[in-house]
């Protein structure tokens, strides 16, 4: 994956995060601190093409930073997927009747 297709794929499990953990519809500080955070870690990555973080032999995020970027992945993930899985069938359903 591209860097600026896996900013946006972070981009929306910050989003889906806040929205679901704090109720907010928009970033709050802490998401929008986590985001900037990870976007410029993500700008700055020496590696082409860049690996998945999990898989990366040099940890650039702080340990706070990391550990709240794995509990965004972790919560964001199968709520994305979700997600898609239901507008596929939504789509599906409608388109075919």
């Amino acid at each position: 994956m591209n860097k600026e297709k896996e900013a946006r794929v972070l981009d929306n499990f910050v989003k889906v995060y806040c929205r679901e953990k704090h109720g907010s519809l928009d970033l709050c500080a802490e998401c929008g601190d986590l985001l900037i955070y990870a976007a410029k870690r993500l700008r700055l990555c020496r590696y082409d093409p860049k690996p998945k973080c999990k898989d990366c032999r040099t940890h650039c995020y702080v340990p706070g930073y990391r550990d709240k970027i794995r509990a965004v992945m972790r919560f964001s993930g199968p709520r994305i997927v979700g997600r898609g899985w239901l507008d596929w069938l939504r789509g599906k359903i409608y388109f075919n009747q």
